[in-house]
């Protein structure tokens, strides 16, 4: 997102690494080459053994986890439960109340042994159908496009889920030029289309990142009615009257990397207002996407397009009897360089949600840099059931 305001992020000093000097290995190979190849033969023959205990360990604890839900293990077994984070009570109350958080991190392949069964979201035994919705609604944030979901997406209908991916105007392939985009209805027009053309009594899960949170608000206003639910992802949640750029001006650093990023342009000529918010490309890495692998980096620095700023700057009317009556979810990002942590739990305490979820070592763009943890808890929240 173009205007917010981000903490200089700290560099971690790497582990330094023993080096083995050249006296000390040819003293290795003249002195003891008979011990080291024993040492060697231990050391890989425990390794084995390590390794099987760990794989026959795995074994037997997916296989206690089938006869659980088999109805087996002596009666009265208690099943597994399988979210990857903690559960909490609703929160409707007292907006000073810290809201408990629960945590996430990337998940590991099947045969890493560290990963244990209660950490799997097997598509077998996930029963969409038996959702109250099972239709999942994605709007990006600011400069991106639906692109940004491509392993969300995958993800998600590999689970069985449908998946829509929203551009919004002047945003990813939609051809609208960004800097004539005049208000937010204009902008978030595609979502709203979308909504409207939802067939009676259909609804959905709507998720929104960084902008796109300020513009699933906007939908939810209108279309309460046909949203299920709504996640933020490192987003702008706003409260009724507020706009992004009153969320996002909260956090103000003359050093901040974020407006180091920015880069004007002024369709209309230099002695009008902007029209739209680029980022420097060169800082993009640092900005949006500090732990994200370098080919989404590359996908990203070739797709991004400007920012419109007339809906950056637009207040939003919310009632409760629309907006508050749909529930709320918020994904903090850990180690977000664009908006920061303490920005995003000053939202979650201001404008608190049914529960909030802490993704551990995320970047601004966890479907990028944490993208089997964000689909956990994308799943998570679409099994919530109504208190």
């Amino acid at each position: 997102m173009g205007l917010c305001l981000s903490r200089n992020s700290t560099v971690k000093k790497r582990p330094t690494s023993r080096r083995l000097t050249n006296q000390s290995a040819a003293a290795a190979v003249s002195g003891g080459a008979v011990n080291g190849s024993n040492r060697w033969s231990r050391n890989r023959s425990t390794k084995r053994d390590d390794s099987l205990i760990q794989e026959r360990a795995l074994a037997a604890a997916i296989l206690f986890q089938q006869q659980l839900q088999n109805g087996g293990g002596g009666g009265g077994a208690v099943p597994f439960d399988r979210s990857t984070s903690l559960r909490y009570p609703n929160l409707n109350s007292k907006k000073n109340q810290p809201l408990p958080r629960s945590s996430s991190s990337r998940a590991r392949s099947l045969t890493d042994p560290l990963l244990q069964p209660h950490q799997l979201v097997s598509n077998q035994e996930l029963k969409v159908d038996d959702l109250e919705t099972n239709h999942f609604v994605l709007v990006h944030g600011g400069g991106f496009g639906a692109w940004c979901w491509y392993k969300t997406i995958a993800l998600l209908e590999e689970a069985g889920f449908k998946v829509t991916a929203i551009d919004l105007t002047g945003s990813g392939i939609h051809s609208f030029d960004t800097n004539s985009i005049a208000s937010l209805s204009q902008y978030v027009q595609p979502l709203t289309d979308f909504l409207e053309k939802l067939a009676d009594g259909e609804k959905v899960i709507l998720v929104g990142h960084d902008f796109g949170g300020a513009c699933i608000s906007f939908a939810m206003e209108l279309y309460s009615f046909k949203v299920s639910k709504a996640v933020f992802v490192a987003a702008a949640m706003l409260t009724s009257g507020q706009s992004a750029l009153d969320i996002f001006s909260q956090k103000t650093d003359s050093n901040d990397l974020m407006r180091q990023s920015q880069i004007f342009i002024y369709a209309n000529g230099n002695d009008k207002p902007p029209t739209a918010i680029d980022l420097d490309k060169s800082l993009l890495r640092d900005l949006l996407f500090n732990h994200s692998p370098a080919k989404d980096v590359a996908l990203a620095s070739v797709s991004m397009r400007p920012i419109p700023f007339s809906p950056v700057l637009e207040k939003l009317c919310l009632s409760d009897s629309k907006y508050g009556s749909v529930r709320r979810f918020y994904i903090e990002t850990a180690e977000d360089n664009a908006i920061p942590i303490a920005l995003q739990q000053s939202m979650v305490s201001n404008n608190p949600p049914e529960r909030a979820f802490h993704l551990k070592g995320a970047d601004h763009s966890p479907f990028f840099s944490k993208p089997q943890a964000l689909h956990r808890l994308l799943v998570e929240i679409s099994r919530i059931q109504s208190t």
